[in-house]
């Protein structure tokens, strides 16, 4: 019975950025791959990250976060299979998350202190569903794709509204706490004052951002390009378009380390994006 002014937003712009849709139900039979052991596969990816205490990978789908194992094939962490859709690496074993219980529903803001083996419920549990979470300057920005707004919070318990709007990814800047930065249908739009206003959205489009050194703001576009502004986003460059066609996540670990996955995999590039290796095969039918 919610009202979902974000619903009809994310359809939108999930037509103009060429993306599908994830439902959120958690009730897909092929919706994040097999059964763990030989031959998992994960899709409907909508996070990644590396955890700063061993550097290990981490991803956050429609049914779990998984990792790496010893053959570098993915691997459910915990016993965990609700749908991860925002989801941000804090710091050593901490991740902020969000999305749907498999039973349906939104889960509000949750947090793990462990490297995702266990979760604890935050705040907005059956109010919140944040499609894109950062963590900076000991602060957390969320979307919430429930209500269409920026939120943000000191303490992951009570919430400063932002401005309403529609959008798909956001990034802050890492030097300065008031800017932040939103991809819409029609380019990336900017707020100065830390998620309350925002202006209009600038070209190019991009599906998603990644920012974690000044100079080195990372955006993918709609067909993989990745493109990097070190204006804060006044220019862009494209440096390369990662392999696997349409992009499902964008993480900027350091200036020139970056993560994506795409419909076929997750790929790292240790050189400012112009070059990838895959470390995870993904199935063709992911997507936000």
């Amino acid at each position: 019975m919610n009202k979902r002014p974000a619903a009809v937003a994310a359809t939108a712009l999930a037509l103009a950025l060429t993306l599908a849709a994830c439902s959120g139900s958690g009730d897909s039979a092929d919706s994040a791959g097999t059964s763990a052991g030989s031959g998992t596969a994960v899709s409907h990816i909508h996070g990644l990250g590396l955890d700063p205490a061993d550097q290990r990978l981490y991803v956050a789908t429609h049914e779990g976060v998984y990792t790496s194992d010893t053959k570098g094939d993915p691997e459910l962490v915990g016993d965990n299979k609700d749908d991860f859709m925002g989801f941000t690496v804090a710091g050593d074993k901490t991740f902020y998350a969000s999305g749907h219980p498999v039973s349906g529903g939104n889960k509000g803001l949750i947090k793990s202190t462990d490297a995702g083996e266990t979760w604890k419920a935050m705040s907005l549990s059956g109010e919140s569903d944040f499609h894109a979470l950062d963590f900076a300057h000991g602060t957390v920005y969320g979307y919430d794709a429930t209500n269409g707004m920026v939120r943000t919070s000191t303490d992951g318990k009570s919430w400063k509204d932002g401005a309403r709007l529609d959008a798909l990814d956001i990034a802050v800047s890492p030097t300065d706490p008031g800017v932040v930065l939103a991809t819409t249908a029609d380019g990336v739009a900017r707020s100065n004052d830390g998620g309350k206003t925002f202006g209009k959205g600038q070209e190019p489009v991009m599906a998603f951002l990644s920012w974690t050194a000044k100079d080195a703001l990372y955006g993918i576009d709609t067909s993989g390009g990745l493109n990097r502004s070190a204006d804060a986003g006044t220019t862009w460059k494209k440096v390369s378009t990662v392999p696997g066609g349409q992009p499902q996540a964008l993480t900027a670990v350091g200036a020139e380390h970056v993560l994506a996955a795409t419909q076929t995999g997750v790929f790292e590039s240790k050189d400012g994006g112009k070059t990838f290796k895959k470390l995870m095969a993904v199935t063709s039918n992911g997507g936000h």
